[in-house]
Parts: structure tokens; sequence; C-alpha cells
């Protein structure tokens, strides 16, 4: 029976090594694997790094030296849902710097993948059956440009 296990390929041009280490020096509960180098049939320059093997929080991860065929977009990113104030701080600064700040908890770190980066609490409120309840956190979250804050969130879904 085939493994159900998925593992997400992050495609990058050459700095597949850096980005791995970077990561998993953010994400605690992290590791680097394996690192394949390529041969002298390529397609890049026998002994360089073609993949590297890492995880982050128990999920497993490729980065590939691609090259530039391809790039990231904002179309996919990673959700990072955080316990406070103080996680979303913690996170949303590592991954921001040297990157761009976005909407809402948004960001696209320095090499060009996105995450979003938000009190887990957030959901809960979005989708809350009071739909003013609802409206007032989502009208904060989009409001917000960088990171969020746990506490305003909190007073506009609460009235206050």
């Amino acid at each position: 029976m085939p493994s159900t296990d998925l593992i997400t390929c992050l495609w990058f041009n050459g700095n597949g090594e850096e980005a791995a280490e970077f990561y998993t020096s953010v994400f605690k509960d992290s590791s680097i694997g394996r690192i394949n180098r390529f041969t002298a049939t390529g397609p890049g320059p026998e002994g360089s790094v073609a993949s590297v093997e890492f995880t982050l929080n128990g999920q497993d991860f490729i980065a590939l030296n691609g090259g530039p065929a391809f790039t990231f977009s904002g179309a996919i990113s990673f959700q990072v849902p955080c316990a406070d104030q103080a996680e979303v701080d913690y996170y949303y600064d590592a991954l921001a710097e040297g990157g761009e700040e976005g909407p809402g908890g948004w960001l696209k770190d320095k090499y060009g993948v996105s995450w979003q980066v938000f009190p887990a609490v957030l959901p809960d409120m979005l989708n809350a059956p009071d739909r003013e309840k609802a409206a007032r956190a989502a009208k904060v979250m989009m409001g917000t440009r960088g990171k969020m804050d746990v506490a305003a969130l909190h007073r506009a879904f609460d009235g206050d």
C-alpha cells in the first residue's frame, strides 16, 4: 500500500540549503535531513546541492535547487497559527526579516515564500455565529498591515 504522507517540495534557484537552514532556525521542532548533491550528469554542477530534506514542526519538506524556471507566488502560502501575541511577534518578525509585509498577517519571506501568521483564535472569530462580532474582527484583520495585534482583535470581537 502506498504511503499517504505528503511532502511539500519548494523550488529554489540555488539557495535551497540556505533556505532550509533559515526555516529550521525559525521553527523550534525542526531538523535538516539528507542533503542530495548533483552528480556528473547534472543538471547542476557536480557536487553542488540538488535538494535538502527538512522537517518543520513535523511537516516534511524538500528544498529543490531547480533553477530560475519557477518562482513562488502568493497563491500558495503556509499558515502559522499562534497561541498568543508573543508567538505572533516571534514568527512574524523572524519570517518577515528581509522580506515584504502584507495585509492581515501575510508576509513574503526573503526567499519569496508566502506565510500567514495569525492568532489561532482568529478562524473561530471569523466564523462566529454572531456575524457582527465576526465582521468587527474581520475589519481589524483586513485593516492590519503587517503582523496582527491579538488584543485589538479581541477588543473588536468583543465590541470594546
